[in-house]
């Protein structure tokens, strides 16, 4: 006689998941990475400006322009026996000048201009063309002046001057202009320049120069 075997249930399984402690040890991780990855991002926003503060202070740094005046030509000047100026007419002169721009960048400058002085008194005035300076580099221009020759001619010095054949003058240029270093770097840049000099009447040449330059950000 067979008999029945009695079949007891199997015991439920349960699925408790993770725990309270798997919660908090996953939380830390989570929170370590994202503190590793502010502290990874700050470092690098930190060595971004600090290579951008030495960049400005040193290769971007804005550097005077420097502009100097280099030779007077006399173009036209009529003489009295070849002693003084002729009454009621000009003197032209021809103001070789050139501009050093030590940038890394161009520098754009608006129209120069450059008056002239005897014995401290207005003769004359010039305007030079707008150009460009490129980078590190040199541009030299003419600046064409006229001098009134009446206002020499009613100065008590002139024929000491002509007799010593120097004539001492000063004269007043001034370069404004822009610089500008990777569209980012911009500075107005106003060049002014004054110089006293003695020009030899025979050479037309500056035999002494001494100028005081000055440069406005």
């Amino acid at each position: 006689m067979v008999q029945n075997e009695q079949v007891r249930p199997l015991a439920p399984t349960t699925d408790h998941g993770p725990s309270s402690d798997d919660y908090e040890v996953a939380k830390k991780l989570r929170r370590r990475r994202f503190i590793k990855c502010c502290g990874s991002l700050l470092a690098l926003i930190v060595i971004l400006a600090v290579v951008v503060v030495i960049l400005i202070f040193t290769v971007f740094r804005v550097k005077d322009p420097v502009i100097r005046m280099n030779k007077i030509t006399i173009i036209k000047l009529e003489l009295v026996n070849n002693t003084i100026p002729k009454p009621g007419t000009n003197i032209t002169i021809t103001a070789d000048v050139s501009v050093k721009n030590p940038n890394v960048a161009s520098f754009k400058f608006s129209n120069t201009t450059s008056t002239l002085y005897y014995h401290g008194t207005v003769v004359g005035e010039g305007r030079g063309p707008p150009g460009q300076s490129k980078a590190r580099r040199t541009t030299r221009m003419n600046i064409t002046v006229d001098i009134i020759t009446d206002r020499m001619l009613s100065n008590p010095n002139l024929q000491s001057d002509i007799g010593s054949g120097l004539l001492s003058m000063n004269s007043y240029s001034k370069v404004p202009g822009r610089v500008k270093i990777l569209n980012v770097i911009k500075k107005h840049v106003v060049v002014t320049m004054n110089c006293t000099m003695s020009v030899n009447i025979t050479s037309q040449a500056i035999q002494q120069q001494k100028c005081k330059r000055k440069v406005d950000l």
